[in-house]
């Protein structure tokens, strides 16, 4: 504890105190009318105080303490300090800037839908945010088939590929892409989607109840489980967005909701009577605070952590859902630093009393749907969908990378050079459509124009066929293989497949027009899957060199003995994979295939065995 004779000597001034340990670590940072008054008050012996303060008080051996002129300055400068510092003691802010919105670019011809954590005033509608992300994935992914919205980036119509993508394919996409869905069907099948988002949600739930229990009822208890995730996130849809359009100008509308040592905060911005959008907070560390700590703990940070642009947006009136100690010096603090009045209020009647509700309505949502999250290991997000858009926005993509192929080269000292393609949809491998290909062009040892070879081939016979070309090649390799494939991707007309190459050493990835690699972190699942993918199209052209070479050994040992020509050294190598076969087959096992006898297989294992002694 600290000294009584040190508190005695602190100042009666406004300011701020940080409360240190024995090693001198903040542990509490506060702001107070008179130091002395308020610091003191740690060290009373007040039963009715909360564990948290009791605890403070133990292990507080020092305090420091900052003057300043007046209540507001102590309260600016506390909320900077906390910011810097965040000590433990100290009721833990954090923004939820995890969960996301979804993105309706209506300004757009083809409007583009996807999931961002970023929102702009950029034209678009943003829905959200939705807390049970998984959930949320499953819904959106199942609303985009039913009514095959793309999910490209590309700014219909100023920027168009030659050729749908795989989403057309296998029917996620009506490609307008390219002019086979016109404006205006995919505008209504927007339009549909928007319905739904802002909550119109009993139909498309009944149809998905029914589709879940004919599932359990057929025993298709994946299906089934398929269907309850999308109805999960349907139930999100319909409960966070709860309305659009209230009465009123602008606003800030602040609801908190608590359970034991956590707590959520939850902002809805109001502009021109519109519900613009709700920004989530959430907090830790409450044992023994009340709300009022909580709410101030919170407007306080969060409104006077905002930079200039920040200030001058705020609304002119922001509805608080109590009372607390220092509700009139923050106003007059905003009021100042915005230049104008605004006005923090509690509202006691009427609409603005509604809106409160709906705020504090968000809160518990928010708040339930987090721990229902964390507690239910059932509810489980599309693994692969998020594998690939996160992917996606890692590598800057225009298209969702579901066809992905890797390529790489294997040869040994600049023989028997070989490549391979391995595809993978979906972030799973495709292995039908592995492909391993002999390098003719005399490079030896050329790794660069091996892949350049390999990669022209692929993407040739994939036009011949008009079959998909994939969203993203995976080069095995740096910098110089990526650029030896640039050119063959320009003389092929195919600049719309993006391209990047996975260097081993660092596991950096490089793309095109970009000198420094993207550096994702190494316990990444994006990174992963491209480690994958590459570790595959490895172990496949290892494979086939090994095949050749093992061909190759033994025709060289074979092709000596009279009587065994090509036919007979391929019916060998087919039947026993080896020399080392041959000999272990012995003459009754060789007589057994056709084209020879016994006196052949006699032959053939007494000029091995000769050459072994040799």
């Amino acid at each position: 504890m600290i000294d009584d004779r040190r508190l005695d000597a602190l100042p009666t001034a406004p300011g701020v105190y940080l409360f240190r340990d024995s090693k001198g670590d903040i542990l509490y940072i506060g702001k107070a009318k008179s130091l002395r008054t308020r610091v003191r008050s740690y060290f009373r012996h007040d039963r009715n105080r909360g564990i948290r303060l009791q605890q403070l008080g133990h292990r507080a051996v020092d305090v420091d303490t900052i003057v300043v002129d007046s209540e507001a300055e102590a309260l600016l400068l506390e909320s900077n300090l906390i910011k810097e510092h965040r000590p433990r003691f100290n009721i833990q802010l954090r923004d939820d800037k995890r969960y996301p919105y979804v993105k309706v670019t209506v300004n757009e011809p083809f409007p583009r839908v996807w999931i961002t954590r970023n929102v702009r005033e950029d034209g678009a509608r943003y829905f959200g945010p939705f807390t049970r992300v998984g959930a949320l994935r499953q819904a959106l992914e199942h609303l985009k088939r039913v009514h095959t919205v793309r999910s490209c980036r590309y700014r219909l119509p100023k920027e168009a590929p030659p050729r749908p993508c795989l989403d057309y394919h296998i029917h996620r996409c009506q490609a307008p892409c390219v002019g086979w869905q016109s404006r205006e069907a995919y505008r209504a099948d927007i339009d549909d989607l928007i319905h739904i988002l802002e909550g119109n949600t009993t139909a498309l739930r009944k149809e998905m109840e029914a589709e879940m229990r004919t599932a359990a009822v057929e025993h298709r208890f994946e299906d089934a489980g398929r269907f309850r995730d999308i109805l999960a996130g349907i139930e999100s849809l319909a409960r966070e967005q709860l309305v659009e359009r209230v009465d009123g100008g602008d606003q800030d509308v602040v609801g908190i909701a608590r359970d034991g040592d956590d707590g959520a905060a939850v902002v809805l911005r109001i502009r021109r009577g519109t519900l613009l959008g709700r920004e989530t907070h959430r907090f830790e560390g409450l044992a023994g605070d009340n709300d009022a700590d909580l709410l101030q703990a919170f407007a306080s940070r969060y409104y006077l952590g905002r930079g200039e642009v920040g200030i001058q947006e705020l609304p002119a009136e922001i509805l608080l859902p109590l009372e607390f100690e220092d509700r009139a010096v923050l106003e007059g603090v905003l009021g100042e630093r915005a230049g104008r009045k605004v006005e923090l209020r509690v509202p006691q009647r009427g609409g603005k009393v509604r809106l409160m509700e709906l705020a504090r309505t968000n809160a518990r949502h928010v708040l339930e749907d987090r721990v229902a999250a964390e507690g239910d290991p059932e509810v489980a997000p599309d693994r692969a969908d998020t594998l690939l858009y996160d992917l996606q926005e890692r590598l800057g993509l225009k298209v969702v990378p579901r066809f992905i192929v890797c390529f790489d080269i294997s040869h040994t000292g600049g023989t028997e050079v070989v490549a391979s393609a391995v595809a993978f949809e979906n972030g799973e491998p495709r292995k039908a459509l592995y492909r391993h290909m002999r390098i003719r062009g005399d490079w030896g040892n050329d790794d660069y124009r091996s892949m350049a070879e390999a990669v022209e081939r692929y993407l040739k016979r994939r036009l011949d066929e008009n079959a998909p070309l994939p969203e993203l090649i995976v080069i095995d390799g740096g910098k110089g293989q990526l650029s030896a494939v640039l050119p063959v991707l320009v003389a092929l007309g195919t600049e719309e497949v993006a391209v990047c190459a996975l260097a081993k050493k660092e596991e950096e990835v490089f793309l095109p027009g970009r000198r420094d690699p993207v550096r994702i972190p190494r316990r990444d699942p994006s990174l992963r899957l491209l480690q994958r993918v590459r570790n595959e199209a490895h172990r496949f052209a290892v494979s086939y060199n090994r095949k050749l070479r093992t061909k190759r050994t033994i025709r060289s040992e074979l092709g000596d003995i009279p009587g065994v020509g090509p036919a007979r050294q391929r019916a060998l190598l087919t039947r026993f994979g080896s020399v080392h076969g041959v000999r272990e087959a012995g003459p009754d096992g060789i007589s057994r295939v056709p084209g020879f006898s016994r006196v052949l297989a006699e032959r053939i294992l007494e000029y091995l065995e000769g050459d072994t002694a040799s």
